[in-house]
């Protein structure tokens, strides 16, 4: 196993991922879904209805429950199910996301495209990040 395979279990150790039926259901629910690929692959590929755009690399500031640029509406009770291309850098972000305090973040199995796999609703994509 490399490195970067066991950095990825031990986030994973701490996440109860979730797959693409079970993250709709939560975002019906009011979770909130924060995806994290960059533009290109929003652009080309599309988006999930009503997910929060969010850049990798300020996903601590927006997401920290007691910061001063979280998002809004964020609190530490806020259920979040992060996003990327096929669920390993979200992963890794989600494992972050509870460093930070939201000890209910975890992050979507096969990430986008596993949400487009199962044949969950997607938009035209291509919408700024959050600033």
């Amino acid at each position: 196993m490399s490195r970067v395979d066991d950095l990825l279990e031990q986030a994973r150790a701490g996440l109860q991922r979730v797959d693409p039926e079970q993250a709709a259901a939560l975002q019906a629910g009011g979770a909130l879904i924060v995806d994290i690929r960059p533009h290109v692959n929003r652009a080309a590929e599309g988006e999930i209805p009503g997910a929060v755009v969010v850049e990798r690399i300020v996903l601590e500031w927006r997401l920290d429950p007691e910061g001063e640029h979280r998002l809004p509406g964020l609190t530490a009770d806020t259920r979040v199910v992060l996003v990327c291309n096929e669920g390993y850098a979200s992963s890794f972000a989600a494992a972050d996301a509870q460093r930070v305090g939201l000890a209910r973040a975890t992050d979507l199995i096969g990430g986008f495209r596993g949400w487009q796999t199962a044949g969950l609703p997607v938009v035209p994509g291509g919408s700024p990040a959050v600033p």
